[in-house]
């Protein structure tokens, strides 16, 4: 759209600030869409590697659903009430494992023979010289 399609009449002035960004963001998810259609699916899934394939899948899916939900409040439907809110809430879950699994795969590993020698080097142990000749406790005075 551009300043001469819209006329200022038409629709409060107030909303103008708003409609712009929108179609902005319409643009911009257009030119997105067509450089993703430009290449095809299986081809692009040959390079991804499976955790990547499951994300793409979900944000693909997600991406659909939240414009399916935007449809329905224009066509003032309320979407709270319609199945597409349990659809965005089950895809959100499985992003949720899949970040999970991400974040698994880049914690670091423990080198548990690394951490024991830590461990053990860190650890007190008394010299056989500093140890007192008497292998009984000395008994500690009584408070009264």
């Amino acid at each position: 759209m551009s300043e001469d399609d819209i006329n200022t009449e038409d629709y409060p002035t107030e909303i103008h600030d708003y409609l712009a960004a929108f179609e902005r963001s319409l643009v911009s998810v257009d030119e997105m869409l067509e450089t993703m259609m430009s290449v095809s699916r299986s081809e692009l899934l040959q390079k991804l590697e499976p955790l990547e394939q499951a994300k793409l899948d979900l944000v693909s899916a997600y991406a659909l659903n939240s414009m399916f939900w935007v449809y329905l409040a224009t066509q003032g439907i309320n979407p709270k009430e319609h199945p597409v809110k349990q659809e965005l809430e089950r895809i959100r879950t499985y992003m949720n494992k899949v970040k999970e699994i991400a974040d698994k795969k880049k914690a670091s590993k423990l080198d548990k023979g690394a951490a024991s020698r830590f461990v053990r080097n860190a650890l007190w142990e008394p010299n056989p010289e500093n140890e007192p000749t008497s292998k009984t406790p000395a008994k500690a005075k009584k408070r009264k």
